[in-house]
């Protein structure tokens, strides 16, 4: 496997798209949004007499949105450096897990819905997602700037209790 990207020029190319993205449309980074907008899309779909009672779609439109576009680039453009940089395989079990917990998929893959659906609302609950924090860092908002700190520091907690002292 290769060595992956510079994470020093990822992080350059990724403020470049941020300034990009604001001077052409106005629209700093966030994606938990389009999370809420692809439910409240279902929701419509399947019963959107209940969907509209809901308040929180007063608030946020559930229509396709710049957002949902923005989480699919997100997954085209990683997908499309793993592979520039020979860095893509498809694995359902981190070595690192396996090292640690096992292999047994039904338990990771259960872990892993947990860890996003708490992440998610987390997300929702302060008004934003890490990379909306990010653009709130770019402006040297102190909240943005508090909340990077707190995602480095819970990380770093929840990594030594999920993994231990392992090290790859």
């Amino acid at each position: 496997m290769k060595k992956g990207m510079n994470p020093y020029v990822a992080g350059a190319l990724a403020g470049l798209l941020l300034i990009v993205s604001v001077a052409v449309n106005g629209n700093y980074f966030g994606s938990s949004t389009a999370i809420v907008q692809l439910v409240g899309m279902l929701g419509k779909a399947i019963s959107p007499e209940w969907t509209t009672r809901i308040e929180y779609f007063t608030v946020v439109d559930p229509a396709l949105s710049w957002q949902i576009f923005f989480v699919v680039g997100i997954l085209i453009g990683s997908l499309g450096a793993a592979l520039i940089c020979g860095d893509f395989k498809w694995q359902t079990i981190l070595e690192l897990w396996a090292k640690t917990r096992g292999t047994n998929k039904v338990g990771r893959m259960t872990i892993a819905f947990i860890g996003g659906v708490i992440a998610l609302f987390g997300a929702r609950l302060a008004g934003g997602c890490p990379s909306g924090q990010l653009s709130a860092m770019a402006l040297l908002s102190v909240s943005g700037l508090l909340a990077m700190g707190m995602f480095f520091i819970v990380g770093i907690v929840v990594a030594r209790l999920v993994y231990g002292g392992v090290s790859k």
